[in-house]
């Protein structure tokens, strides 16, 4: 019987019920280990040796089926670093993307906000490392659950208006945006000091908000899709420059995931129901995380 559907009215809430999950364990329980997939030890060598994959939510899957729900990481096993890894036989992936994490949680340790903690992700990296992966930047400064979560929950307020874009503060934005290129650049600084030799590719993120039209899987205010969706936009830009800034690769999900997003026949990411089905409210599905594999072995070949 397939597990009961949860509204989830907000972004911050989405992220709450993630955190709520992967804490079922107690205080003094030992951190969360890293994901582990090896390839087939018969089959040929491929050009990578180790692949670790560092990242937030949209990297982790959180509820895409199966799911590690015993981890505040909710770690998805068929997220695209895994789709990856097993498409690269003779490649060992230690994947520690984890849902919240925030570009700080590389070079300092994740605490959910009931219980379960997860060490710096940067921990995994090791001087034989020569393949990385970065999904990171869009929990910084609380973008995706402050701004994005905020036009959720303003809707109702002025719903053939636009009260998220009148209640932000832009010039603080374009901060949070200025912010996310450097920590993203200082991410990669991170890699290359821990793991020289290692190819890096820094992971954009699909479209959420469709160009036009609206849906009641997204619920905003008709003025208020525009503004979401430049945000998301913006946050691109930014991760694509931080990427660039520190010689990096860039990865980008926004041309492909074009008519993929929440409101499309097609989507890539989930609406604002949670199911224990398909996927955290707000975030990847199956799909998506099958596309951006096939991104990122595109870029590798």
């Amino acid at each position: 019987m397939p597990r009961p559907l949860v509204a989830a009215l907000t972004l911050p809430l989405a992220l709450a019920l993630a955190l709520a999950l992967g804490g079922c364990t107690g205080e003094d329980d030992p951190v969360a280990a890293p994901a582990r997939s090896t390839g087939s030890p018969a089959a040929a060598q491929t050009e990578y040796d180790q692949y670790v994959a560092l990242g937030d939510s949209y990297t982790a899957a959180p509820l895409v089926p199966p799911t590690d729900t015993g981890s505040i990481c909710l770690r998805s096993s068929v997220n695209y670093p895994a789709l990856v890894a097993e498409a690269m036989p003779g490649t060992e992936l230690t994947d520690v993307s984890c849902s919240g994490a925030q570009t700080a949680n590389v070079t300092s340790p994740q605490t959910g906000q009931r219980s379960g903690r997860v060490p710096p992700q940067a921990d995994a990296l090791r001087p034989g490392t020569d393949l990385v992966t970065i999904g990171l930047g869009g929990n910084d400064d609380h973008l995706f659950g402050g701004v994005l979560g905020q036009c959720v929950q303003l809707a109702s307020s002025d719903p053939t208006g636009a009260p998220c874009r009148a209640a932000t503060d832009r010039a603080g934005l374009d901060a949070t945006f200025e912010h996310i290129r450097a920590n993203l650049a200082g991410i990669v600084e991170v890699v290359h000091r821990r793991a020289p030799d290692a190819r890096v590719l820094v992971v954009g993120y699909p479209q959420i908000v469709p160009a036009s039209g609206s849906c009641d899987l997204l619920p905003l205010a008709d003025g208020d899709y525009a503004f979401a969706r430049s945000v998301t936009e913006d946050l691109n830009r930014a991760v694509r420059l931080g990427a660039s800034d520190a010689g990096a690769e860039y990865v980008d999900l926004w041309g492909p995931s074009a008519g993929h997003d929440i409101c499309a026949a097609d989507p890539w990411i989930n609406g604002r129901i949670t199911s224990a089905d398909t996927a955290l409210a707000y975030h990847p599905l199956a799909a998506e995380q099958q596309a951006v594999a096939q991104q990122v072995l595109a870029q590798l070949r």
